[in-house]
């Protein structure tokens, strides 16, 4: 499978999955069209294009030729410097031929623009009952916060490893969050957990999970206890990193009693607790490997690929 291919349908099912409407989405990329129609000629040069089919911005192919052919995959959670070294390595010395690195996380120009899909948390949030007008304004504040977090990071380091040893590099972040969230938020209405030990239970049973558990890293109940009513569930585990920590009053009065996320901080969970919502950790790397592993799948239907995982990544088929 071509490296362009399995960018353009691992952006494909991110839109699947994605919890806002396809109408939605759609706008979006309209927008950016006409932005860029309208953008000078001696300007688009710095206009990142693309915005133009792809609406996750912490999704990109950092380096490397589109027209590769890609059989074997590295992947990892984390690619560092010395994940790309191995890469390098195992292509030399070891007589394997890895033709793609794969990064959950976002890195390069990926990372220093993830601020911008952090947008889409407004919209899950109106969903959950908090009126878009709030949701946008706390969200908006908090973006900007994320924003000048990023800007002194130097972005350049992996990517320019991967290019001098000549190893194309990719990072699938919002995409493969939005196939965790979508497949968890399904699978609790299905199964309608009673009590918050119903759902840790459910969660244990999954492969990702199950694995991490046996780590010592289980999912843990950090606000509320076990014999608690789960109620409305919101799985919270897109839209680039943690939300504005002044959300949570709001998403409580929305009618959600138990919030489901990947992680949380002290401040943010502190305001989770002051508005009485039962808060469960699934775990940060389960939850991004199994996000990895339904996005993966989907793009096997079209090609069988071979990985080796590096960085805290698994391979879990369904």
């Amino acid at each position: 499978m071509k490296l362009e291919r399995i960018y353009k349908k691992a952006v494909e099912i991110g839109m699947d999955n994605d919890l806002r409407e396809k109408e939605e989405i759609n706008k979006i990329l309209d927008e950016e069209k006409e932005k860029f129609k309208e953008t000078k000629e001696d300007e688009k040069k710095f206009y990142d294009q693309d915005k133009l089919f792809n609406p996750f911005s912490d999704t990109r192919v950092l380096c490397g030729d589109l027209n590769t052919e890609v059989k074997k995959i590295m992947a990892g959670i984390d690619i560092e410097v010395s994940e790309i070294l191995l890469a390098h390595w195992l292509n030399k010395d070891s007589g394997q031929k890895i033709d793609l690195i794969l990064s959950h996380h976002p890195m390069g120009y990926a990372l220093a623009q993830m601020y911008e899909v952090m947008k889409l948390q407004a919209k899950l949030l109106a969903k959950y009952g908090v009126s878009i007008s709030v949701a946008e304004q706390l969200m908006e504040k908090r973006i900007s916060e994320v924003e000048r977090r990023l800007m002194p990071i130097n972005n350049a380091r992996e990517i320019d490893v991967a290019r001098i040893l000549g190893i194309p590099l990719i990072c699938i972040h919002t995409p493969a969050d939005n196939c965790v969230t979508n497949f968890l938020q399904k699978k609790f209405e299905n199964e309608k957990p009673y009590r918050l030990k119903d759902l840790i239970k459910i969660i244990k049973s999954i492969p990702e999970y199950e694995k991490s558990s046996i780590l010592q890293v289980p999912p843990k109940i950090v606000s509320g206890s076990e014999g608690n009513s789960c109620g409305k569930i919101y799985v919270d585990m897109t839209g680039g990193t943690e939300g504005s920590k002044e959300v949570f009053e709001k998403v409580a009065t929305g009618g959600v009693s138990t919030l489901i996320c990947m992680h949380i901080t002290e401040d943010h969970l502190a305001n989770a607790k002051k508005a009485n919502l039962n808060v469960v950790i699934a775990g940060h790397i389960a939850s991004d490997v199994l996000g990895l592993n339904l996005l993966l799948d989907e793009i096997e239907k079209e090609d069988k690929l071979d990985f080796i995982c590096v960085a805290g990544f698994e391979r879990i088929r369904r």
